[in-house]
C-alpha cells in the first residue's frame, strides 16, 4: 500500500512535465505565428500601396483588389489580425497562463489542465478577434472616404501624428495605471477559479478585455503607423511586453509614453 507522501511525489513530476509541454506548445505556436505574420507583411508590401494626397499610401489590406469583395478582404484581414495578435501577445500572455495553471492545478490535472488552458487562450483571443473586426470596419470606412475625398486623405498624416501623441499622453494617466494593475493581478483576484470549463472561459474573456484596455493606445499606434510594418509591430510588441511584465510596469508605461510623444512630435514636425 502506497504512502500518501509517495503519491504526492508522483504528482510533482507529472505537473512538471505538463508545464514543460505547455511551454513547448506555446513556443511552437509563437514561432509559427511570427513566421506567418512576416510572410503576410511581405506579401502586402509586394502588392504596393495606392498613392494618396499628402504623400502617403493606402495598404492593400484595407481595400478590395483584383476582383475581391469586401467580405473576403475582411475575412483575410481578421484572420491575419488574429495570427498577428498571437505573435504579439504571446510573450506577455504565457506568464499569465502559467499563473492560471498554477492556480487551478490542484483541481485539474493532466489533459484536463491542458483543455482549460486552451479554453482560456481561446477566450482571450476571441476578444482580440472582436477588436480586429472593429479595426477593419473603421479602417474600411476611412479608406473609402480617403479615396473619394482628397481633403480627408490630406489630413491623414497629421491625424496619425495626433493619435500617436494621444497614445503617449494616455500612458501617464491613472486609467492606464489601473489597467496595468489589473493585468498584473494573480488569478483568482476579483474572480472565482473553480477549475471548470465555464470558469476558464470567463477568465479568458476577462483577461482579454483587461489586456485590450491596457493596450488600446499602443494598438491605435500600430494601426495608424502601419499594421503591415514589421518595425512598428516589433516596437509595439516590445512596449506591450515591457509594461505588462516589468516589475515596475507603471514606470515602463511612462517610458513608452515618452517615446510615443517624441515620435509624435517628429511625425508632426515632418509635415511642415
Amino acid at each position: 500500500m502506497n504512502a500518501p507522501g509517495a503519491a504526492s511525489r508522483r504528482e510533482i513530476p507529472r505537473h512538471g512535465v505538463s508545464q514543460l509541454g505547455f511551454l513547448c506548445v506555446a513556443g511552437l505556436l509563437f514561432v509559427a505565428c511570427v513566421a506567418a505574420t512576416v510572410v503576410w507583411c511581405m506579401s502586402m508590401s509586394a502588392m504596393g500601396e495606392t498613392p494618396m494626397p499628402g504623400a502617403w499610401g493606402v495598404s492593400a489590406a484595407w481595400k478590395p483588389m483584383c476582383g475581391r469583395t469586401w467580405a473576403s478582404v475582411a475575412a483575410s484581414f481578421v484572420g491575419m489580425w488574429v495570427v498577428m495578435m498571437v505573435a504579439m501577445m504571446m510573450p506577455s500572455l504565457v506568464p499569465a497562463l502559467w499563473r492560471y495553471r498554477q492556480a487551478v492545478a490542484a483541481r485539474a490535472g493532466g489533459m484536463r489542465l491542458g483543455r482549460l488552458t486552451l479554453l482560456v487562450g481561446v477566450g482571450y483571443f476571441l476578444v482580440w478577434t472582436g477588436s480586429g473586426l472593429i479595426a477593419f470596419g473603421a479602417g474600411a470606412v476611412l479608406t473609402t472616404l480617403e479615396l473619394r475625398l482628397p481633403a480627408v486623405a490630406r489630413a491623414v498624416p497629421l491625424t496619425a501624428g495626433l493619435v500617436v501623441l494621444g497614445a503617449g499622453v494616455l500612458q501617464f494617466t491613472r486609467w492606464k495605471a489601473r489597467c496595468l494593475a489589473r493585468c498584473h493581478e494573480a488569478p483568482g483576484c476579483g474572480t472565482a477559479l473553480s477549475g471548470g470549463m465555464a470558469s476558464a472561459w470567463r477568465y479568458g474573456l476577462r483577461l482579454g478585455l483587461r489586456c485590450s484596455y491596457a493596450c488600446v493606445g499602443l494598438t491605435a499606434t500600430l494601426l495608424v503607423l502601419g499594421v503591415m510594418d514589421l518595425r512598428v509591430m516589433t516596437g509595439v510588441t516590445a512596449a506591450m511586453t515591457a509594461e505588462r511584465l516589468a516589475p515596475g510596469g507603471e514606470r515602463a508605461a511612462r517610458c513608452v509614453g515618452v517615446a510615443l510623444i517624441a515620435l509624435a512630435v517628429l511625425l508632426i514636425a515632418r509635415l511642415r
